[in-house]
């Protein structure tokens, strides 16, 4: 078995750049910069708090699980199953599984926002109607194209990040910076006083949510620290990938800030409308403005599909695999012809679905308002998953120090738990300000945030227990046809 394990460790063996690689692609996304940007200089602030304080704590908690030998598949299943149980194990990653469903919405408010500004046709993003339709033209089409495996959609989804997000963060930077260095006016102005918040009132911590579904998902990429040729390289790989995305995201949300009067800033087409702003203050005329705004645009939206595209065949592998251990009924643990989970694609569609009619047409037909419930409910969501995950972290510090692992964060088991506490905390933060409603909301409008957020997360938190009160019954069905199989 040894040899085995040898031969085939060199095609899965990756470097810290590697590593570095994959996981920008599962955390480093644009379309929160607008809504980082309407916090002014306090941005920086949050998006430090987020990317050090809670990034930083998450993927080495992550990292040192995922390396123990035996835990490397499954994820946070896995992880959260040996330590608290099967039951709690299956809560969480059937948060993580539902946090992306209903993260999905928010990115196709993005991809929406794009198009209109592509076409200048503001309905296509102010009509309720019309932005349902495009949501199930989007969704139910790449679903539709992901049943043919994951082939040909993973190279699809890496080139729509590299045209969608590196090429025009690069260009926002090249951009953003010439206009500072020819003197143009901004409207915010960077000092210690103006990036510490003032006060830390529930209406400042409302603006951490955002910050938190920035540094969202870097977990999913632990379990490859035992595929790396020298572990202790992943501490420096995190580092650096925190860093980046920070610097990513102060350079996205500033280049708006500055240029944009708050007041004017789009959570769901601000970043377009920054663009042309800028390309027009550097003195290029109208129609090349119109053709650049055009362009990037389309380049943003492709970014976001080819994003979705990634989120929708990933996390349903998962959860296919814990269907084949009988989590739910029997009819998802089968793939088709092609080994796709289709049956698990199809509830996912059907739950965006769902949670789009609620958002979209519960918004009042405001855009910013469904954008931004559909982030907080996100939020909410993979914030319970991280909050058990750090648990589960805290007992494998105190009860099971003997469990051989590749990885480890630090020999001191008091800096781990300080470590683990902090995650922790800020998790549950950012659990417990989603339920604040943003600024400038009318009454009824902060009513309606707030119970559709209440009412969500509570069906969220205890499905995944109900659904286990039939784990017994379905684990019977499985096996029943795995034999006829």
């Amino acid at each position: 078995m040894a040899d085995d394990s040898s031969s085939t460790r060199k095609y899965n063996e990756i470097t810290g750049l590697q590593l570095f690689a994959m996981t920008t692609s599962m955390v480093m996304t644009v379309y929160g910069f607008a809504p980082f940007a309407q916090q002014g200089p306090t941005a920086i602030f949050f998006l430090f708090l987020a990317g050090i304080l809670w990034f930083i704590p998450v993927t080495q908690a992550s990292g040192e699980m995922a390396s123990i030998e035996g835990w490397e598949k499954g994820g946070i299943f896995t992880w959260t199953k040996n330590m608290l149980g099967e039951r709690t194990g299956w809560a969480a990653m059937f948060y993580q599984w539902v946090h992306i469903t209903v993260g999905l919405d928010s990115m196709m408010y993005f991809i929406i926002g794009c198009v209109s500004m592509m076409f200048k046709a503001p309905y296509l993003n102010t009509n309720m109607l019309v932005r349902f339709g495009l949501m199930m033209v989007i969704i139910w089409g790449i679903i539709l194209l992901q049943r043919h495996g994951a082939k040909v959609s993973g190279t699809i989804s890496q080139w729509c990040f590299m045209l969608g997000i590196v090429l025009p963060v690069a260009l926002l930077l090249v951009l953003f910076v010439t206009y500072l260095a020819q003197g143009n006016p901004t409207y915010i102005h960077l000092s210690w006083h103006t990036i510490i918040p003032h006060s830390f009132g529930g209406s400042v911590w409302v603006g951490f949510v955002p910050f938190i579904l920035a540094f969202c998902g870097a977990e999913g990429s632990a379990p490859h620290v035992k595929d790396l040729k020298n572990p202790g390289v992943y501490p420096k790989v995190m580092f650096a990938l925190a860093l980046s995305a920070i610097l990513s995201d102060v350079i996205g949300s500033m280049s708006i800030a500055m240029t944009i009067p708050r007041a004017k800033i789009q959570t769901s087409t601000g970043i377009v409308y920054t663009y042309g702003h800028l390309i027009h203050a550097l003195g290029v005329n109208g129609t090349v403005v119109g053709l650049f705004e055009w362009l990037i645009a389309l380049l943003l939206a492709v970014g976001v599909i080819g994003e979705i595209s990634s989120w929708v065949i990933g996390p349903n592998d998962a959860m296919f695999e814990a269907a084949k251990a009988g989590f739910l009924p029997a009819r998802y643990a089968k793939p088709n012809k092609y080994g796709v989970p289709t049956k698990i694609m199809y509830l996912q569609g059907a739950i965006v679905t769902l949670t789009a009619v609620l958002m979209t047409f519960l918004g009042g037909g405001s855009a910013d308002m469904a954008f931004d419930m559909a982030m907080a409910s996100t939020v909410a969501q993979y914030t319970l998953m991280y909050m058990i995950m750090f648990v589960a972290y805290m007992v494998l510090l105190l009860k099971h120090k003997d469990l051989k692992r590749e990885y480890t964060v630090s020999k001191s088991t008091t800096l781990k738990m300080i470590m683990a506490i902090l995650g922790f905390a800020l998790s549950a933060l950012g659990f417990v300000v989603t339920f604040i409603p943003t600024t400038g909301l009318s009454h009824s409008a902060r009513v309606t945030y707030f119970m559709l957020l209440l009412i969500t997360s509570l069906i969220v938190f205890v499905l995944p227990f109900i659904l286990y009160r039939h784990h017994a019954k379905w684990k019977k069905d499985v096996d029943a046809l795995n034999l006829e199989d």
